[in-house]
């Protein structure tokens, strides 16, 4: 999957028919968990190159989607998704980007812990990301299932990027709780339809995800359980991720610290980064990204200050 390409033009439209002046209930008008986006049914997930996409860069967003957490997915439909498209296009850390979508919960309590969209181009992410279901429970058991999304990533999906050009996919989970300490055996044949020999730990699956990802983790440290917690989901999130666990103070930025981190991994100075973004974006970035370091010998880099 993966043919087309975003248009700003293409997205106006779309917005101000299925977006604008709605509320989250009737912008995410599921109420279940449809089979296309389940991930027990899903064989696997192809990012493709084509003729619109020669050079693919598989990109997943696994937003969680428990309790107040719907924001994420109601501030990627409202602008967040166009953001994040064109921005890249403009700076071009990496090339024509495929675009996937995850709305994560609770394997322990949820009946819809992982639901996952196809990696799409162009205007069909937003389509398909609105017909996730909100489910909105998790457990309150201190934790969410967002090694689902890993797990889903290193065994369901095939891509060019890694298979034809030795290049890793872009892997964020985002959200305010803590992480349960990866999944049973049980969690695993139930969420993915996946026969495991044994339980999984965290890092077990974190290391099946990172051979083909580069894997980050931002947590909404001023909303719903972070608030006033944030110690308590670092602590489970440093040891597995102590450089690429990002802490983003404003939801709103969400977007554009998702844009920055890949600038930054991709060979940008973190500075620079920040500054590029105006007014108190700039500073939110600059603070999201003040424990990430710089890196050297890639492709990527600034391409446009505004």
């Amino acid at each position: 999957m993966g043919n087309g390409r975003w248009s700003a033009q293409d997205w106006q439209t779309y917005s101000s028919a299925s977006v604008a002046g709605k509320s989250q209930q009737q912008i995410f008008t599921s109420r279940h968990m449809q089979d296309q986006y389940n991930p027990a049914l899903i064989t696997m997930r192809e990012s493709r190159d084509s003729a619109d996409n020669p050079q693919a860069t598989p990109i997943i967003l696994a937003s969680d989607v428990t309790g107040s957490m719907g924001l994420i997915a109601e501030k990627l439909m409202r602008e967040g998704l166009n953001t994040l498209a064109t921005e890249i296009y403009d700076r071009k850390p990496v090339s024509d980007p495929h675009i996937m979508i995850m709305g994560v919960g609770d394997a322990k309590t949820d009946q819809a812990p992982l639901q996952v969209t196809q990696f799409e181009a162009d205007i069909r992410v937003a389509e398909q990301a609105r017909e996730l279901w909100l489910e909105g429970y998790g457990g309150g058991n201190g934790g969410e299932s967002y090694m689902a999304a890993h797990l889903f990533a290193a065994t369901k999906v095939s891509a060019d990027a890694w298979e034809k050009h030795g290049r890793k996919g872009y892997l964020v989970t985002i959200g305010d709780e803590p992480v349960h300490d990866g999944m049973t055996r049980d969690e695993i044949q139930r969420v993915l339809g996946i026969s495991a020999e044994a339980d999984l730990s965290a890092r077990e699956i974190l290391a099946m995800a990172e051979r083909n990802w580069e894997v980050f983790h931002i947590v909404l440290a001023n909303e719903g359980y972070a608030r006033g917690r944030v110690d308590r989901v670092l602590d489970t999130w440093k040891p597995l991720l102590p450089e690429r666990t990002i802490q983003l103070q404003d939801v709103d930025a969400l977007a554009e610290t998702v844009v920055s981190l890949i600038q930054v991994n991709e060979g940008a100075r973190p500075a620079d980064v920040a500054a590029s973004w105006s007014g108190s974006t700039a500073m939110v970035v600059a603070d999201a990204l003040k424990g990430m370091p710089a890196r050297t010998g890639r492709g990527g880099g600034l391409q446009r200050l505004r």
